[in-house]
């Protein structure tokens, strides 16, 4: 007999991630069982280089549920996404950072929105604990939400929040129009959803900035990147 597919296929993007990996995934662990969503968790690593490809080897072995994939070079955050959701087999298919600077709670509402009809795609739209530490990101981050509604018509909406979850069936024909491998992408795929016509909610949700890990974001670097694909794709939507 063939196996109902899960509600939720929940990819775990992963990169030198062994310092929070098992708490983490207690933590998300913890949520998706004491909801009534099935689940799988799909881990892909983006070629770690610390202990984070045994982790997973050890709890892909441990539970039926959870199984990864693996890069040999590091590809980028959208990269991993599609490739990770491109091996998912849920009615959902969802990623969220997995240091979970924004709590897993959330995930069984989002998917239900989903599963009722309600949204094709729906997506955590952070709101901050402001602290002076975490001052820089916030602002940064409602910065880019205004540049890239005048450049691009995103109607402001957090395009790079790590949480997004899609119907599938309906957001796997959009990955072809991305371009971007890196974390661009996420600004790519909701603009691109738009146009498709898929309708997409916005949930508030909290963030709470970690300062115990290495953030993988450059802040100096990404931000001219930034800037340079808004221009492109500015130019290649219209």
């Amino acid at each position: 007999m063939k196996q109902k597919s899960p509600d939720l296929s929940l990819v775990l993007p992963c990169f030198n991630e062994a310092g929070l990996f098992a708490d983490s995934v207690r933590r998300i662990k913890d949520v998706l069982d004491g909801s009534h969503v099935t689940y799988e968790l799909i881990f892909v690593d983006d070629a770690s280089t610390d202990g984070t490809q045994n982790l997973i080897k050890t709890y892909c072995g441990t539970y039926p549920n959870m199984r990864a994939l693996y890069h040999t070079k590091n590809q980028g955050r959208g990269k991993t996404v599609m490739d990770g959701v491109r091996a998912s087999t849920g009615t959902v298919s969802g990623y969220i950072d997995i240091d979970c600077e924004v709590s897993p709670v959330y995930i069984p509402s989002i998917v239900s929105h989903i599963l009722k009809g309600q949204a094709d795609v729906v997506i955590g739209r952070r709101y901050y604990r402001t602290s002076p530490k975490a001052i820089i990101r916030e602002v940064l981050s409602r910065g880019y939400q205004w540049l890239s509604d005048k450049m691009i018509g995103t109607g402001g909406m957090d395009t790079e929040t790590g949480y997004k979850f899609f119907r599938r069936k309906k957001i796997l024909p959009v990955f072809s129009k991305t371009r971007h491998t890196g974390w661009f992408w996420d600004t790519e795929i909701m603009v691109y959803a738009g146009r498709a016509g898929l309708t997409i909610m916005e949930v508030p949700v909290l963030f709470l900035r970690r300062f115990d890990k290495v953030s993988s974001v450059n802040i100096v670097r990404d931000t001219l990147d930034y800037m340079v694909q808004l221009w492109a794709l500015r130019k290649r939507l219209h």
